[in-house]
């Protein structure tokens, strides 16, 4: 995957209490501290092989690259899914500026009805806690 990922058609944001529009479902949600400034976070999400130097969306044998669905510089990113056998699950990402110097960013994933068994949920939510915690987080040096 190179470059810009493809966009499409903005999808509906979520609604606190239940279904987007879209009819989507909050299967997951983690709000974590990025070090950079939303700019630069914002770049890293919608361009994850711009610097070779550091890559952080490396996927598994059973993940695809993503598509942008909606992106709003320098806030708010939407995902289409990673995984083939979920092709509904959407990740959102929202981003503020934390008052200092870096990002809170928020990962959401949604998904329609019905919801994933347990056991691939958590491997979905630990997936996307692994790729955006872990790894896009220790691109910045942390």
């Amino acid at each position: 995957m190179t470059g810009r990922l493809p966009s499409r058609e903005p999808a509906a944001p979520p609604r606190p209490d239940g279904p987007t529009a879209t009819g989507l479902l909050e299967a997951g949600s983690r709000r974590r501290n990025q070090p950079p400034p939303p700019a630069v976070v914002f770049e890293a999400l919608t361009e994850p092989d711009r610097d070779p130097a550091r890559p952080w969306l490396r996927l598994l044998d059973d993940e695809q690259p993503p598509r942008i669905l909606r992106a709003e510089h320098p806030r708010l990113v939407v995902w289409s899914s990673l995984w083939p056998r979920r092709p509904d699950a959407e990740v959102r990402f929202e981003l503020e500026f934390d008052g200092t110097y870096g990002t809170e960013l928020r990962w959401t994933l949604l998904v329609a009805e019905p919801l994933p068994d347990p056991s691939l949920l958590g491997h979905l939510r630990k997936r996307m806690n692994q790729l955006v915690n872990g790894n896009l987080r220790r691109t910045f040096g942390q």
